[in-house]
């Protein structure tokens, strides 16, 4: 079975580019029939928080993701010790003492040498007695996994052929000196354990495979097949980033925003598949190969997200807006089925409905008076259906001349107070006599 997973770490509010990889593995496993993980990466213990991590479920919840299986890295520590133990067993994990300040000056020298700046594995080198005295100093090690320094091959699933040479790169601390994990062991150690098929994530980590797979095949494991996506960006063409406070998934919520629509923009933007109102997230996986993904960048445009969650809510049947319409008081197939076109975002039917309801303030310009006063004489009697706009209407027309713009905008303005809104002559029904009559002047 194909097993995906996907792994924030609960240090903030997830955002659109948090979603992208959700999404994207999520539409994998339903396309391919597989299972979801949703793993929270808090182990970083000073920054990740359960209300965080609450929080991430409750936004992929309204994205429409359920995932088959949580499980929280800070509960599965004895699978990384052992994991740990392991590896320093086969020689692979080895402790270092410098400082980091040991290492940046280290990393200037071989710079002002002309040399890569990469770990030039002087641990290795030292004795029991040597790391007898460090630790008689004081010094607590990290331990560093020794690669191989091969090139490494893989096949992506987005990108083609990839190759990491991890000759190029420094051993990579995977234990800090207070004994707590970075992100790459327990990873590694998960994907085993949780018996991951395919990786799909961002194309940031392209570089960190040819470790992960070192580190996986040093452990026994069996390599996942990797797939790394384009990354979403902001209009400005810059990155998402939690610290500098992008707009979060419950802004987009709060702010009335559908989450199908979010869902989209999400993740089809950067692929050749179009961004258009979809039936759901069945839909999109239907239809959605990673093959599709462009090897180019992915820029969100907050403008296409309007537009795009417009074309839902034109759409969006009765049956589907009641509950939230009854929620705000506003119940009424005919009212919505009036308003719905005009809306870009949900909650906007609550002002729209004041054009029915009221109270809305008539503007009358001045050199329309006689006009709208000869309109309120000729309002036709009632009962109204949808001819009688028409009616009233080509009786002004025979009665003053008007036409077009100076027929039509004055009697929308005093009945609505707006340049723009539904059309009249399905308004006039809603309305209805005594409505129409108290607007006029």
């Amino acid at each position: 079975m194909t097993v995906v997973r996907w792994a924030p770490s609960p240090t903030g509010r997830i955002h659109l580019g948090n979603a992208r990889p959700a999404l994207l593995n999520w539409f994998f496993a339903r396309r391919t029939g597989g299972r979801y993980v949703l793993r929270m990466d808090d182990t970083d213990l000073a920054r990740s928080t359960r209300e965080f991590a609450d929080g991430i479920e409750v936004d992929l919840a309204w994205l429409g993701v359920t995932p088959d299986l949580l499980v929280r890295q800070s509960e599965r520590t004895a699978l990384y010790d052992a994991a740990r133990d392991k590896l320093i067993a086969a020689g692979r994990l080895y402790p270092a003492y410098e400082t980091e300040d040991e290492l940046d000056r280290k990393r200037a020298r071989a710079r002002l040498l002309g040399k890569p700046p990469i770990y030039d594995r002087a641990a290795l080198n030292l004795t029991e007695e040597d790391k007898a005295k460090n630790e008689a100093e004081g010094r607590k090690p990290h331990w560093r996994f020794k690669l191989d320094g091969r090139p490494v091959q893989f096949e992506d699933l987005i990108k083609g052929q990839q190759t990491v040479n991890t000759a190029s790169m420094s051993d990579p601390v995977l234990i800090r000196a207070d004994g707590s994990y970075l992100y790459t062991l327990p990873s590694v150690v998960d994907d085993i354990d949780l018996g991951i098929t395919h990786v799909i994530r961002g194309e940031d980590h392209v570089s960190n495979t040819g470790t992960q797979i070192e580190i996986i095949e040093a452990l026994g494991g069996t390599v996942p097949t990797f797939a790394h996506h384009n990354l979403l960006t902001d209009a400005a063409g810059q990155g998402f980033s939690k610290r500098l406070g992008s707009q979060s998934i419950s802004d987009f919520r709060t702010e009335g925003y559908e989450p199908l629509a979010v869902a989209i923009m999400a993740t089809l933007t950067g692929t050749s598949l179009p961004i258009e109102p979809y039936a759901g997230l069945d839909a999109i996986a239907e239809k959605l190969e990673l093959s599709m993904i462009s090897h180019g960048a992915a820029r969100f445009d907050p403008a296409e997200l309007d537009s795009l969650n417009a074309r839902l809510l034109h759409t969006m049947s009765y049956e589907e807006a009641l509950p939230r319409l009854s929620s705000m008081g506003l119940e009424g197939e005919a009212i919505w089925l009036l308003l719905r076109e005009n809306l870009v975002r949900f909650p906007d039917i609550v002002e729209w409905s004041k054009l029915v309801t009221g109270p809305i303030e008539p503007v009358v310009a001045e050199e329309d008076r006689e006009f709208l006063d000869l309109a309120k004489a000729m309002l036709p009697p009632e009962p109204w259906d949808e001819t009688t706009w028409a009616t009233w209407t080509n009786a002004l027309k025979g009665a003053t001349g008007r036409k077009g713009k100076a027929l039509f905008l004055p009697l929308r303005m005093v009945l609505t107070g707006r340049h723009d809104g539904p059309e009249l002559k399905s308004l006039l029904v809603l309305l209805g006599r005594k409505a129409c009559l108290d607007r006029l002047p």
